[in-house]
C-alpha cells in the first residue's frame, strides 16, 4: 500500500512539474539573420550628406539596450553633426574615412580601427574624398533615446577637415568618380551604368567585405591579363584595407595559376602603384 501511495505521488509531482514548465515562458535563444533577409536602406537626405547605405540593423535583446548597424558612404559623403546620450562606438570594415569632434581636428580611420565618442560629443563622420568607407555602428539608448541630429557638415567644413587630417583639399574639382577614373570619357554613359550599377550595388553588397572583393577582383585581372585595370584595382585594394604584403603574396600565389608571364606583367605594374602609395603593412 505504501508502495502505491509513493507511486501515486511520484506521478502526481510529475504531472505538476510538467505543467508549470509548460505554463513557464519560452528561453531565449540565439538567433542568426542572414544579411539577405535584411534590405539596404539609404540615408536620409536630413541626416547625411552624399549616399549612404544603412544595412543589417539589428537591437540587443532586452534588457539589453545597444543597438546599431553597418553604415556605407561612398566618397565624401558623412552624417550630419550629432551627439549620443551614451556615446558611440565606431568599428570600420572597408576603405578610409574621417571622424571629428567639435573643435578638434579631423582623424583618419581605416579597417580596423575602433573609434570611441564619448557622451553627449558633438561630431560627424563619414568617407574620404576618394573612396567609400564601411563601419559598423553602436549606441546605447538612454529611456528610448538614442541620438540627437543637428546641422549639417558643409562642404567648406569637410575640405578644412581633409586638411587637418593631412589630405589634399578637393576644392571646388573632386576626383571623378571610380568608373571615370578607370574608364576614362570615352563613353560617359557606360561610365555612369558601371557607377550605379558596379560600384553603386555589387561593391556595396554586404554579402562579401569590400576587402574580399578587391581580392577576388585582383586576381581575376592578374589571370586575364588587364594591367590597366588591375594598376587601379590594386589601389583600391589598399584603400579597401589589403596590404601591399596580402597583394605581393596574391600576385605569388597567382603566378602558378595564371601563367608567369601573366604574373610578371602583374608585378611590375604593382611595382608601380606600390611607390605610389604609401606602405600599409599588416601589422
Amino acid at each position: 500500500m505504501k508502495a502505491l501511495l509513493g507511486l501515486a505521488l511520484g506521478c502526481a509531482a510529475s504531472v505538476a512539474g510538467a505543467q508549470t514548465t509548460g505554463d513557464a515562458p519560452p528561453s531565449p535563444v540565439v538567433q542568426v539573420r542572414p544579411t539577405v533577409a535584411t534590405p539596404v536602406v539609404i540615408g536620409s537626405a536630413e541626416t547625411f550628406t552624399g549616399t549612404v547605405r544603412i544595412t543589417a540593423p539589428f537591437q540587443a535583446i532586452a534588457p539589453g539596450q545597444a543597438g546599431g548597424a553597418t553604415v556605407s558612404f561612398e566618397a565624401r559623403a558623412r552624417t550630419a553633426w550629432h551627439t549620443h546620450p551614451l556615446g558611440q562606438t565606431l568599428i570600420v570594415t572597408a576603405g578610409l574615412g574621417l571622424v571629428q569632434q567639435q573643435g578638434q581636428p579631423a582623424q583618419l580611420i581605416r579597417p580596423g580601427d575602433v573609434v570611441s565618442i564619448p557622451p553627449e560629443t558633438r561630431h560627424w563622420h563619414g568617407a574620404g574624398p576618394d573612396g567609400a568607407m564601411t563601419h559598423i555602428a553602436i549606441a546605447e539608448k538612454d529611456e528610448g533615446h538614442v541620438v540627437s541630429w543637428q546641422d549639417k557638415v558643409s562642404d567648406a567644413e569637410y575640405e578644412a577637415a581633409l586638411a587637418s587630417a593631412g589630405l589634399a583639399a578637393t576644392g571646388a574639382n573632386p576626383k571623378p568618380s571610380r568608373a571615370r577614373q578607370l574608364m576614362g570619357d570615352v563613353s560617359p554613359k557606360l561610365a555612369e551604368l558601371t557607377d550605379t550599377v558596379l560600384f553603386g550595388d555589387i561593391w556595396e553588397r554586404p554579402g562579401l567585405s569590400k576587402r574580399d572583393r578587391s581580392l577576388a577582383t585582383v586576381a581575376a585581372l592578374i589571370a586575364m591579363n588587364r594591367p590597366e585595370q588591375l594598376r587601379s584595382h590594386l589601389a583600391l585594394a589598399m584603400q579597401n584595407g589589403v596590404t601591399q604584403n596580402e597583394l605581393s603574396e596574391l600576385l605569388t600565389h597567382m603566378a602558378f595559376y595564371a601563367g608567369w608571364p601573366s604574373a610578371v606583367t602583374a608585378l611590375g605594374v604593382a611595382k608601380e602603384v606600390f611607390q605610389d602609395t604609401p606602405a600599409r603593412q599588416a601589422p
